[in-house]
């Protein structure tokens, strides 16, 4: 069963360390947190696997990290500076601030219906480049990192040759002034994206648009939300942002209801266009002549015609941190144990799993059990499976709750048998195996340990479209 509160997780993340409120030491900043020495792991290992899928395992696919200081003109003319807004009202009777569409006419925090009238509040936070702080000197973080790979699109298709369909891949920080910050890492002021521009020629962008939505649902289903738990629904006419030919959301049932994990959207030629256009403004300004593409800079020419087209874009677009917590809400499940004792396990894939496997020492007060279990962590840290970590703190059965709580798949576990000193000298050289999910142990060879682990933490394959509900 997954999670049914939000306290759930967010008690989960503090106690053992996944994330932590942010500058907490000084009584926090709203809407910003820090990964902690497990988060950081899930969230690394999610964005390898998105990475993995997406450019390692396509061929159609270039990566790329853009700069997050972004000159004012380039948001400027993508549209950000005029439409990236929300509507903001004021309480006046407590003096709070709310997001309009949030509210249901009365302040949250008061009651009151004494509302200011809705104004649009811009979302980029402005800082200045360089020692002079004035209207020429100013940058701002940018709020997403879509017009990065826009700006780059000549630069990429130049050093790479690509011919369309060809997408490029960035993962990256974004900062948005969100009015209220909420539900957890849901929605903050600092967030992480992992999107994907990718180009097609005007006519193939419906066809493109269904087949990104089909594999963006299958790759969830992947990393281990249910397909039950996942809908894929089209945003409204009214809804759509002012780029978007048709946006389909892929909404995720967090513990605070049915929101937004990913949006695949049909961003047409707006950006390309729109930097294009500025570019040859540019060109006649400067008294240059303009070439055949100079006013389709952004461009791509089709050898046999000679025509140029500017490409229509499809744009998958994930938050890292909300899928960080739709993975901890999926993985998340209370069992009742035989005895009636209770456990908190976290069943993630192995592949995302902060720890791989937990090296255990029987007991930790017999030295020849530790320099063992020492000496096999070595040997397993060597697969490169991930992090193997040495469990010397004690009690065998805490241990094991403490790691099925964490998501750790695998306890191996250290004991005089394997030493050779136990009641069954034949299990020399051998070690217990416990899984997470059943519980269950096996005896296996150190020999065979190496052979036996590394198939169980491959990201599993997709499945097959028909399998795709939404």
């Amino acid at each position: 069963m997954a999670a049914r509160s939000m306290e759930e997780l967010v008690s989960l993340c503090k106690r053992r360390g996944f994330i932590f409120p942010g500058s907490e030491l000084y009584g926090g900043l709203q809407g910003t947190y820090d990964y902690g020495p497990l988060g950081v792991e899930l969230k690394n290992n999610l964005k390898a696997a998105w990475w993995r899928s997406n450019v390692y395992e396509r061929d159609d696919i270039e990566g790329l990290d853009a700069a997050i200081l972004t000159h004012r003109l380039v948001l400027r003319h993508s549209g950000h500076e005029s439409t990236f807004s929300d509507p903001m009202v004021d309480c006046r009777n407590c003096k709070s601030r709310w997001r309009a569409d949030h509210i249901a006419g009365r302040c949250p925090r008061c009651g009151s219906s004494d509302l200011t009238e809705p104004r649009p509040f811009n979302l980029m936070f402005k800082t200045t480049v360089g020692p002079v702080a004035d209207e020429e000197s100013f940058a701002y973080l940018r709020p997403e990192t879509a017009q990065g790979i826009f700006i780059n699109f000549k630069n990429v298709l130049d050093a790479t040759s690509r011919r369309l369909p060809f997408g490029i891949a960035q993962i990256g920080k974004a900062f948005r002034n969100e009015i209220t910050p909420r539900n957890f890492i849901f929605r903050v002021r600092e967030l992480e994206q992992m999107e994907i521009e990718f180009f097609v020629l005007p006519g193939e962008d419906e066809v493109w648009h269904r087949r990104w939505v089909g594999e963006r649902l299958r790759w969830w289903q992947a990393q281990g939300l249910a397909a039950d738990n996942l809908v894929a629904q089209p945003q409204s006419t009214a809804d759509l942002a002012h780029y978007s030919k048709a946006t389909v959301d892929l909404l995720y049932r967090f513990p605070h209801g049915l929101e937004e994990l990913e949006g695949i959207a049909n961003r047409t030629d707006f950006d390309l266009g729109s930097h294009s256009r500025f570019q040859a403004e540019l060109s006649l300004t400067a008294r240059v002549l303009p070439n055949e593409d100079s006013t389709a800079r952004l461009a791509v020419q089709d050898l046999a015609s000679g025509q140029w087209a500017v490409p229509f874009v499809i744009e998958p677009s994930a938050g890292v941190d909300r899928g960080v917590l739709a993975l901890l809400t999926e993985a998340y499940a209370q069992e009742q144990l035989p005895g009636g004792q209770q456990r908190t396990v976290l069943r993630l894939r192995p592949h995302l799993a902060p720890i791989k496997l937990a090296v255990i020492p029987l007991a930790r007060n017999r030295p020849e059990l530790v320099d063992r279990a020492r000496a096999v962590c070595a040997d397993l840290r060597a697969l490169g499976l991930g992090r193997v970590q040495l469990e010397d703190g004690g009690n065998i059965g805490k241990a094991y709750r403490r790691h099925d709580e964490i998501g750790t798949p695998y306890c191996v576990t250290i004991d005089f048998d394997t030493l050779g000193i136990g009641d069954q000298p034949e299990l020399k050289d051998t070690v217990t195996v416990r899984d997470r999910d059943t519980m269950e142990q096996v005896r296996i060879p150190l020999s065979e340990l190496a052979s036996w682990l590394p198939g169980r933490f491959a990201a599993p394959r997709l499945p097959d479209p028909e399998q795709v509900s939404g």
